[in-house]
């Protein structure tokens, strides 16, 4: 009993020193682990103050860095400010020394031009002077040769101007007649065949253009949707053409009229493009006419570039590209205005380079010839005059507009160039069939050029024949001479050129002729 009570106290006993024992364990234990979590946190205040010091040394240089480059920039463009100034200085420096040269030089000039001035006043009073004198002297010469002659100064004067004017006549008649004779020799046969190779090798289409054009429609019924409710379709399409359209009895068809070619062709492609589209009302009719007008202008440049590259011409200025081709849609006396000076610029060049000249000049003139037509509805002038200006203004050379300007011999020829080029104008006007006339014109200058040719002094007869591009005239051998019979056929020819507007050229044949009748009885 004993023994058990002390074995219960004495595990009693060990057991209390074990919970002892784990109590100081677990409280070392926790010492340790409160240590080292102080430590731990030391540490990392330590941490977080080594980042914060890093930190801010970072933000610190990255400020100093931006600060760096901003003052840079700043000093760049206070450099690059302060150069112009000091730029601009100088300029306004130098400027301003040339102003002052210039003032200076001015003012020299200015005395020496009133220098000048006082001298050339005082030689003008000196010619005054002698003028006066010698014109006293002439009065008094005058005056005696009208006192030792008998006749006034006027009357002498018209009797030496009427010999030396007779003189004159019959002598250049002469010299004319005998260099004509000559010339005729010797450049007929050349000539010939040099202008029938230039034609045979020229092969350009010819069309007949009228002032109307007529568009074909699918149906009658088409005549009443472009007339449009109360004829408003009608009037759009007129108002934003500028052509007169006609709706008449024609059927399936309405007709063009207008002056214009170019206004002409709009409205007959702005019609079709409404036709087909099928939608026909005002709005639509503006649209579409703006469209047409784009592809017609696109049209006209293609048609002057395709010309220029057929006659293989380069460096040609693109405005009288577009020129040329407006002249497509432009006629003169029915004949074609691009075709006619597409064939003027063939038979130039062919004759040049028969002749051994510059086919180049030749070419170039005799295709911008006519140029001034495209734009003669629009500005005042003859198409000559107009052609010159065109040349000039886009860079022509000076061969080529002289050549334009001779074409109809409003000037003389200042070359070889420009005479074929005036023959092949009139070559190409007046083959058969490339112009056409109304009847009722035809047969008013027919009868002018009987009429010019009667009223010469002398005349018996005159005959206009061949379509009115030659006359003959039968003169009376007793008051005209064969020396005044050449110059009749010049002055006529003058007059002719002068009062009657015509294509081409007129040939002027005058026939004298002496008939000794006798009879036997």
């Amino acid at each position: 009993m004993n023994s058990t009570v002390l074995i219960v106290i004495g595990v009693s006993v060990l057991l209390s020193c074990i919970t002892i024992i784990v109590l100081i364990l677990k409280k070392t234990s926790g010492a340790r682990a409160i240590f080292r979590a102080k430590h731990e946190a030391k540490e990392i205040l330590e941490k977080a103050k080594q980042e914060e010091e890093k930190t801010k040394r970072e933000a610190s240089l990255e400020a100093k860095e931006k600060y760096l480059n901003l003052k840079a920039d700043f000093e760049r463009q206070t450099r690059d400010r302060r150069r112009k100034h000091n730029e601009m200085e100088r300029r306004l420096v130098h400027k301003e020394e040339n102003l002052e040269r210039k003032f200076q030089s001015l003012e020299r000039k200015e005395k020496d031009f009133a220098q000048k001035e006082r001298s050339l006043y005082s030689r003008e009073r000196e010619i005054t002077e002698q003028k006066e004198k010698y014109d006293q002297l002439i009065k008094q010469e005058v005056e005696e040769l009208e006192r030792v002659s008998g006749l006034t100064q006027e009357e002498a004067k018209k009797e030496l101007a009427k010999k030396v004017e007779e003189e004159a006549k019959l002598e250049s008649i002469q010299a004319v007649r005998r260099i004509e004779e000559e010339t005729r020799e010797k450049g007929q046969v050349l000539a010939r065949e040099i202008i029938s190779q230039a034609i045979q090798r020229s092969a350009a289409e010819h069309v007949v253009e009228t002032t109307v054009s007529v568009v074909d429609l699918p149906s009658d019924d088409m005549k009443g949707r472009i007339i449009g409710r109360e004829g408003r379709n009608i009037r759009s399409l007129e108002m934003a053409t500028g052509v007169d359209i006609i709706v008449d009895d024609t059927p399936e068809a309405v007709i063009l009229s207008s002056f214009d070619p170019i206004r002409r062709e709009l409205a007959r492609l702005a019609i079709e493009k409404l036709v087909v589209d099928g939608r026909i009302h005002p709005a639509r009719i503006e649209e579409i006419v703006e469209t047409v007008k784009v592809e017609l202008e696109e049209k006209i440049k293609q048609e002057g570039e395709s010309v220029v590259l057929e006659l293989r011409i380069q460096d040609i200025n693109p405005e009288l590209i577009k020129l040329l081709g407006k002249l497509k849609y432009r006629t003169s006396y029915g004949q074609n205005a691009l075709q006619h000076s597409k064939e003027v610029a063939y038979l130039s060049a062919l004759m040049a380079k028969e002749l051994g000249v510059d086919s180049n000049i030749s070419l170039r003139a005799g295709l911008l010839h006519d140029i001034g037509k495209a734009v003669d509805r629009e500005i005042e002038g003859t198409h000559t005059e107009l052609s010159v200006e065109l040349a000039k203004k886009y860079g022509e050379s000076e061969a080529v507009i002289q050549a334009i300007a001779s074409h109809h011999r409003d000037v003389d020829f200042p070359s070889i160039e420009a005479v074929l080029v005036q023959s092949a104008d009139t070559l190409s006007a007046a083959r058969p069939g490339a112009r056409r006339e109304l009847l009722e014109a035809y047969i008013k200058r027919l009868e002018k050029l009987e009429e010019i040719a009667n009223s010469y002094e002398g005349v018996a007869k005159a005959f206009a024949l061949q379509a009115g591009r030659e006359i003959r005239i039968i003169v009376e051998s007793q008051k005209i001479t064969d020396e005044k019979a050449s110059l009749a056929a010049k002055e006529i020819a003058e007059k002719i050129k002068e009062e009657l507007d015509y294509p081409g050229q007129i040939k002027v044949m005058v026939i004298r002729e002496m008939r000794a009748v006798e009879y036997a009885r």
